[in-house]
């Protein structure tokens, strides 16, 4: 039985959520934890997850799986098909390392403990911390367009096949879209995010397509 905790908003449950529909794996069990309301922080989810972060997964008895990048390697690990990582060494670190500058280096910096520090403790107003925001992801689009040039990205960012840095790239994307960051200076990047969401795997994933969701 597998049994993850989820927010339509959260831009880590939506890799997750990708890499399960690429496997063909369907949650028995989807826990709502609204990140909005606060709830990642009631006693109930921190004994699940003592960061009050989202993704957390469970796959049959446990333990608890958390963080997006090593439960998507834990899903290719135990599901190795399709793969999600090339398989040549330098590949997989070029994969690995596209993934890293999206859910390692700019996301960590928008998720709702970081913004409500923004708001609470340095108390800065609506517009700067949406200024944070907007940079912080426009540094990771700006990397990873730069990246993307490399001969070695093929229709996906690395060759022709998905890989976790697609899902990554999907997300970003995503983040992108909620934070109204233009897209127009990533050519590389909205072709590839462009081509992953044709996929169904990656569209049924989509933030705005679960329950919760607001309607546009």
């Amino acid at each position: 039985m597998i049994k993850l905790y989820s927010f339509w908003r959260s831009l880590a449950t939506y890799r997750v959520r990708i890499a399960l529909n690429l496997k063909g794996i369907t949650a028995d069990e989807v826990i709502d934890v609204n990140l909005m309301k606060g709830h990642q922080h009631h006693p109930a989810y921190r004994n699940v997850n003592p960061m009050m972060a989202l993704p957390a997964l469970l796959d049959g008895d446990g333990p608890i799986l958390f963080e997006s990048l090593a439960i998507i390697e834990y899903l290719d690990e135990t599901r190795p098909e399709p793969p999600l990582l090339p398989k040549d060494a330098r590949g997989r670190a070029r994969a690995r390392g596209l993934a890293q500058i999206v859910a390692c280096d700019s996301h960590p910096l928008l998720v709702p403990r970081v913004r409500d520090y923004l708001e609470h403790q340095l108390q800065l107003p609506e517009a700067t911390r949406m200024d944070w925001c907007r940079h912080w992801i426009a540094q990771a689009l700006s990397a990873l367009e730069t990246h993307l040039k490399d001969p070695q990205t093929g229709i996906f960012c690395h060759g022709d096949e998905v890989t976790i840095a697609d899902i990554c790239l999907a997300s970003q994307g995503a983040g992108a879209r909620f934070y109204g960051v233009d897209m127009g200076p990533y050519p590389n990047v909205s072709r590839i995010i462009a081509t992953c969401l044709e996929l169904g795997a990656f569209a049924s994933a989509h933030p705005l397509r679960q329950p919760g969701a607001p309607a546009a």
